[in-house]
């Protein structure tokens, strides 16, 4: 199976500059989309929500808060062989039981990276992003509490449309399955996800498809409407359902059902994946 992924995934990054995909004279303008962006940026969206179970009843304990905080670090100016750009990456997300007499963090989930992004654009100006990265992600404990896997990821990213995004993105697990049983089997081998502009500047959505390995049980679905309350600024009102596995790795055995509220800062652009 895994030889099956590194075959596609060489076949999509070999495309040649001359192909019937690719705009060959539009390829170093699309490097620049990274470029104007601040070596130092936003990875993954950055937010702060809070809300309560749909599945089950809403208490001090089920009712949480769930924070991101993730940046990336572009490592040079110019791009490899290849044109590719390299990428430091690190996404922290928590979840915080603020309702509770004594407030403790259920969960810290870390997930650092490196990437290599390829910018081109295919036929018809739709700008794409190309990304192989290496990761690891753990909630940093330790015994029978402990989670952790890696995984080698591939992942495209296009802007279809002036109001459409969409991105593709699988992955090879590495899994310790003494200390993480079936964590495969939850976190699957890929995701689907799309962005729509509903109103530009104003309203948008977005939602993240996780498949697991199963049939049709596992994987995962994340939907969120956003509203931009000021046009020249990055940050949005967000209102988020989740329903599915491993939104959190402590508990990704456990089916999860949660409405959420609050705010998030996005990337100046359509991020890298």
């Amino acid at each position: 199976m895994y030889i099956k992924y590194i075959l596609i995934c060489c076949v999509l990054f070999s495309i040649q500059a001359n192909s019937q995909l690719l705009e060959e004279k539009k390829n170093f303008r699309a490097a620049d989309s990274l470029l104007k962006e601040a070596s130092f940026s936003i990875h993954r969206d950055n937010y702060f929500l809070t809300g309560v179970p749909l599945d089950e009843d809403i208490t001090r304990t089920t009712a949480d808060v769930k924070y991101q905080v993730s940046f990336k670090q572009r490592l040079s100016s110019k791009p490899m062989l290849g044109g590719f750009f390299p990428y430091l990456m690190y996404t922290q997300k928590a979840f915080w039981d603020i309702y509770a007499n004594s407030k403790p963090f259920a969960e810290i989930n870390f997930n650092p990276g490196f990437a290599i992004v390829r910018p081109f654009y295919l036929k018809g100006g739709r700008l794409t992003y190309g990304t192989i990265s290496i990761e690891h992600e753990s909630n940093g404990r330790d015994s029978i509490y402990s989670r952790t896997w890696n995984m080698l990821a591939f992942s495209l990213k296009s802007q279809i449309s002036p109001r459409w995004t969409v991105g593709l993105r699988g992955w090879i697990p590495l899994v310790d399955k003494d200390d993480n049983p079936e964590l495969t089997k939850y976190v699957g081998y890929g995701e689907a996800s799309a962005t729509y502009k509903i109103t530009p500047e104003r309203w948008s959505a977005d939602i993240l498809f996780r498949k697991g390995s199963g049939l049709i049980n596992y994987g995962s679905l994340q939907t969120q409407v956003n509203y931009r309350p000021y046009k020249n600024q990055n940050y949005y009102f967000t209102l988020q359902w989740f329903i599915g596995y491993t939104e959190s790795l402590i508990d990704y055995q456990e089916h999860k059902s949660m409405l959420r509220i609050g705010f998030v800062l996005k990337p100046d652009n359509m991020g890298i994946f």
